[in-house]
């Protein structure tokens, strides 16, 4: 009687995962770093938000202090009390709102034609947009007032939006994003019968929303806090924007009120920071998505 021998189960080797690195401590000095970039950045706020709600008396004590030793809503009571506060905030809102909205149509319209348009020309008009991008502010400052005092617009709403309306700096960025958007994607709307402008409206525009984020921040903060363009077209006090407010009347013939210009520039930065606060995510998005080709 012959017994048959049955082969043996195969074995299961067991692989053990590979271990963990251990935790790399050698980069503490980059955190210490980044710490105190940190604290640098944010002390001058720290120290506003602090001083506007201490008597006048301890905003000028030396040496300083940080934290109030008594709280008081002075400051802030005199800032209503004194300026004509919705009129400044009002025009500081309607001028930046309507610089950003510009920006992000006219500033996408030009990127789109020349990232995805060909005609002659284009690499020209390119190299002028990038040529504007090194021009300081400064030398078109007085060609600017006295274009735009000789076309009527001095004190007007115009004056304060148009020469911003379309900037170099929107150009490039909204023409490099749109430059990754894929050719094939525009080629079939073209096939389809579409038109460039639906092509843009209705394709290209919903896809630049980390871009169109982007230019909305830096144009609205920009527009915000321009305090020297405001400064000379709006000559009555209707027309102030708000740093313009804060400038003139906090500042006396032979004093400064530091209490009343602290306070108000809480409130000119709080708008800014929750601007930012909601839209930080598409900000970095869209920095980080934007092509340099």
């Amino acid at each position: 009687m012959t017994t048959t021998q049955l082969p043996a189960p195969p074995t299961v080797s067991t692989v053990e995962p590979p271990a963990r690195p251990p935790a790399r401590s050698g980069h503490w000095w980059v955190y210490l770093i980044l710490t105190i970039g940190l604290v640098a950045v944010i002390s001058p706020f720290v120290w506003m938000l602090l001083s506007a709600v201490k008597p006048a008396r301890e905003v000028l004590r030396s040496p300083p202090t940080w934290w109030p030793e008594q709280f008081t809503g002075e400051h802030f009571r005199s800032l209503f009390e004194r300026l004509d506060l919705g009129t400044y905030l009002t025009n500081s809102v309607f001028v930046a709102v309507a610089v950003t909205v510009g920006n992000m149509v006219f500033c996408a319209m030009l990127g789109y034609v020349l990232a995805k348009l060909s005609f002659r020309g284009r690499r020209l008009l390119f190299g002028l947009v990038m040529g504007m991008l090194m021009v300081p502010g400064m030398v078109t400052f007085v060609p600017l007032f006295i274009l735009v005092s000789n076309v009527g617009l001095a004190n007007t709403y115009s004056g304060l939006i148009l020469p911003y309306l379309v900037q170099p700096v929107g150009v490039f960025l909204m023409r490099q994003f749109i430059s990754e958007l894929p050719d094939e994607l525009i080629d079939a709307a073209r096939v389809d019968g579409a038109g460039e402008f639906r092509i843009f409206a209705r394709i290209v525009m919903p896809l630049c929303g980390p871009a169109l984020a982007t230019l909305g921040i830096i144009t609205f903060l920009g527009s915000w806090n321009n305090f020297l363009w405001p400064l000379v077209v709006a000559q009555t006090e209707d027309m102030y924007t708000m740093p313009v407010a804060l400038a003139l009347y906090s500042v006396g013939q032979n004093s400064i009120d530091y209490g009343l210009l602290l306070a108000g520039a809480v409130v000119v930065v709080v708008p800014v920071l929750l601007l930012f606060t909601f839209l930080q995510r598409h900000f970095t998005q869209g920095i980080a998505t934007t092509g340099f080709r």
